[in-house]
């Protein structure tokens, strides 16, 4: 059945139900995708600026070849022994710190943060965990918790297990070293311990993408880890959006930030688009954790799913894609600073590798930020052929996250119709 836009809308109500999220107050239908192009209905071509989950490109032929290979000899549950699942864990850890050595999959990055804390639970006894205020790790109705922004009206009373830390911010209040970071975090360990639920984890993305990517100095939260490490509770680094090489200076965040997670988690572009989400740990993690829950996912690293991360994960390393982020980003920051010195709204220029944005504020002086003209900045874009968002604290951060085969020619059709728009939409 062909839609039009309105019968599409009004269809996902009557169907899904509302409040069933979309991009962009004149919601886009995409019916194509290939590397960083995706096309709507009418045949109209859109550049890819915002999708890190299709992160070696929409319809990669090396994913596309292996999940239908996969897909037409066997895909069945991990109940029955298979190579798959196996070939992907030990290519995925050999990324890693040796500590970090053995992996569960799931599929998603929800269920990877709650299987998470559920392992920091299993390892410490306690129940106390601490995120940012600014942050989004999931929507399982533990992790669900952790969304400041997005708070659950209703629930399991799971609130008094959860303390907040304000998020970094470079651009207002600086914290050069992360010491001030790491001091805020000492104070929420403190109270968990005196409320009697105690301290078990500190979960956060290291390169903090919900909460504007500030632009925190190579190994910032060494700190933080420390004090984490002393309180005797676990790190988890949720690397759904800033792993695999997308800063572009190391395949993971954490290791731009000068830390090892006692707990890796997993999830968006680890298969291309096929569901796919893991958990990454020591070994005496993992064992505490399957001695205390009997844990069993049917579809997590199914054959299918374990073939599609695999060639994600070879695309990466054999193209060189890392490489790629950071020679683009490179020119896409020096780019934006140059609509930065042409444009009094963009009020900073941050980002590392194919992680970039600019942060709009009504007055330079103030810092004000402008949140309404950054919406209707993306919303701009998108009708002139572009596809990016907008996050952090005020929702007035430009967010740019293109599939990892972004090139420096993309960049610049990317910029040019970026200075256009920030000319025609006036402030006010």
């Amino acid at each position: 059945m062909t839609r039009t836009t309105a019968e599409l809308i009004a269809d996902r109500q009557r169907l899904l139900g509302p409040n069933v999220s979309t991009f962009y107050d004149d919601p886009v239908h995409f019916v194509k995708g290939e590397g960083v192009w995706l096309w709507d209905a009418e045949g109209r071509r859109y550049l890819d600026c915002y999708n890190n989950v299709p992160v070696v490109g929409h319809c990669n032929p090396r994913v596309v070849e292996a999940i239908a290979t996969q897909a037409a000899t066997l895909n069945t549950h991990t109940r029955y022994l298979h190579d798959g699942i196996l070939d992907y864990a030990e290519a995925l850890t050999a990324t890693l710190d040796d500590s970090l050595n053995t992996a569960l999959m799931t599929c998603t990055g929800s269920e990877a943060n709650d299987v998470a804390l559920r392992m920091a639970e299993a390892v410490t006894g306690k129940r106390g965990i601490i995120a940012t205020d600014a942050t989004y790790h999931g929507n399982t109705a533990l992790v669900s918790q952790l969304s400041k922004s997005n708070v659950p009206t209703v629930g399991f009373g799971l609130d008094q297990y959860f303390r907040f830390v304000d998020a970094p911010d470079s651009y207002r209040n600086p914290d050069p070293d992360g010491t001030l970071f790491a001091a805020a975090v000492a104070r929420e360990i403190a109270a968990h311990e005196a409320s009697g639920t105690g301290f078990a984890a500190l979960v956060l993305c290291p390169y903090f993408l919900n909460e504007g990517f500030p632009n925190n100095p190579d190994g910032w939260l060494a700190p933080t880890a420390r004090v984490v490490r002393e309180a005797g509770g676990l790190l988890i680094c949720d690397e759904v959006q800033s792993g695999f090489g997308r800063t572009g200076t190391h395949m993971w965040a954490h290791e731009k930030m000068g830390v090892v997670p006692d707990i890796l988690t997993l999830g968006k572009p680890m298969a291309n688009g096929h569901p796919v989400g893991g958990v990454v740990t020591r070994a005496e993690t993992m064992a505490a954790f399957r001695s205390g829950y009997r844990y069993f996912n049917t579809f997590g690293g199914n054959p299918v799913s374990a073939a599609a991360a695999l060639a994600v994960l070879r695309e990466i390393q054999e193209r060189g894609l890392v490489e790629n982020a950071r020679v683009v980003g490179d020119h896409a920051q020096a780019r934006l600073r140059d609509l930065m010195a042409r444009y009094e709204v963009i009020g900073d220029v941050r980002g590392s590798g194919l992680i970039f944005g600019a942060e709009m504020v009504l007055d330079r002086a103030t810092k004000a930020p402008a949140s309404a003209y950054t919406d209707r900045l993306i919303n701009a874009m998108r009708h002139k052929g572009f596809i990016l968002s907008k996050l952090g604290r005020h929702k007035n951060a430009l967010k740019i996250r293109p599939p990892m085969v972004f090139s420096i020619d993309n960049a610049d059709i990317l910029f040019d119709g970026l200075d256009e728009v920030l000319r025609d939409t006036p402030l006010s």
